[in-house]
């Protein structure tokens, strides 16, 4: 293989497009997931680099293995509204935050209205970055952010963990390390963009300074699964309010690994400790925090940098980090790839067709109920 172009499948991280010398390399989409394309085989100069920098070609490094007796911490923001907004406990947020004020660029995700789909993007501001706030659970397209990467400023970057195993051998190429701090998140998995279009041709068309949000601590933490639309400076009021409780389509499909990427069933290699990151940050459930309502993040230092910058964040009091065992972080999160149900060919060719989410989704159900009572 001399270039990703023989590719039929990949993580679709992007950065093979941002390390191409002839810039021959386009990120688009294909069955609602994004792919490499190459534009002009002809240009193509056999220099190896986008094969070098791809975490879906190559093996896991030793980047990716960590000992179970690492840094594991519970955290949350000191700052309650920043709590109350974030997916969890805001750690994300309050480190971007951090590390704005002392110089780095910070490149996060947000929800682009105008494109419908997830984006990165890279700010030095701490009222853009409040962008990023929130989880997104759709591929994001990472052109806009990781283009602007560069080999003398400093940068936070929020990834997928295969997004950031890729930043990395990125780094290490060009020996950056020192200038970045990377963070992943215990990721299930991204679903299809063509679902993601059926749920919206559903919901309330949404008007450009509206903000969607896929979870909602309305209800407390524990029941924090919603898709909300809501508009600025109306007393954060709702005009849409669909909960995973009360059977909403997104969730339905998305938890119910209905339409991930091909590479979420068969090629992660980021469950539990298997990471590239500085620090991987998710929702501690568990017997532990089961009473708290407003949200408590389980975080996990893989680096001495990683560690530093979580120490210095909470002696400034931004944040409240407790040592915990990692078993208690670890043991709510998914320790293996995601199994497609028997629904899952279905699913993938009906997306394909004028059949609305709402049909689509009874199905999937019924065929679930039956897999579910023949495989007792």
């Amino acid at each position: 293989m001399k270039n990703i172009s023989e590719l039929s499948n990949c993580y679709g991280c992007g950065i093979c497009a941002i390390i191409c010398p002839t810039k021959i390399i386009n990120i688009q989409e294909k069955s609602g997931f994004y792919q490499p394309v190459i534009k002009n085989q002809d240009k193509c100069i056999n220099c190896g680099l986008c094969i070098n920098v791809c975490a879906f070609i190559n093996n896991n490094s030793k980047d990716t293995e960590h000992p179970v007796d690492l840094n594991a911490y519970s955290a949350w923001s000191n700052n309650k509204t920043i709590r109350q907004s974030s997916s969890s406990g805001g750690i994300s947020y309050e480190i971007g935050k951090y590390l704005i004020e002392k110089g780095y660029n910070a490149i996060g995700v947000k929800y682009n209205t105008n494109t419908n789909r997830a984006e990165h993007f890279m700010t030095k501001s701490i009222e853009q970055f409040k962008d990023s706030i929130g989880s997104k659970y759709i591929p994001s397209f990472t052109i806009p952010g990781f283009s602007k990467i560069n080999r003398k400023d400093k940068f936070f970057i929020t990834g997928t963990p295969c997004q950031i195993d890729s930043v990395r051998r990125y780094l290490k190429k060009y020996h950056l390390e020192n200038n970045f701090i990377l963070l992943d998140f215990f990721c299930h998995g991204v679903p299809s963009m063509i679902m993601w279009r059926k749920y919206l041709h559903i919901i309330p068309t949404l008007d450009n300074d509206e903000t969607i949000s896929w979870r909602n601590k309305k209800n407390g933490w524990h029941n924090s699964w919603v898709m909300s639309i809501t508009k600025p400076n109306c007393d954060n009021k709702e005009r849409y309010f669909s909960a995973k409780s009360n059977g909403d389509l997104f969730y339905q499909m998305f938890l119910g690994h209905q339409c991930l990427s091909k590479a979420c069933y068969k090629y992660c290699k980021y469950k539990q400790l298997k990471s590239a990151a500085d620090i991987r940050i998710g929702d501690l459930w568990g017997d532990k925090f089961k009473n708290n309502k407003d949200g408590v993040s389980g975080v996990i230092a893989f680096t001495e940098q990683g560690n530093n910058l979580l120490s210095e964040i909470s002696q400034a009091n931004i944040i409240q980090l407790n040592k915990e065992a990692s078993d208690i972080i670890l043991s709510e999160q998914m320790k293996e790839c995601a199994k497609k149900p028997w629904s899952y060919l279905w699913v993938k060719y009906s997306l394909q067709t004028h059949l609305n989410l709402k049909v689509i989704s009874f199905i999937a159900k019924c065929i679930c109920h039956i897999e579910k009572k023949l495989t007792k």
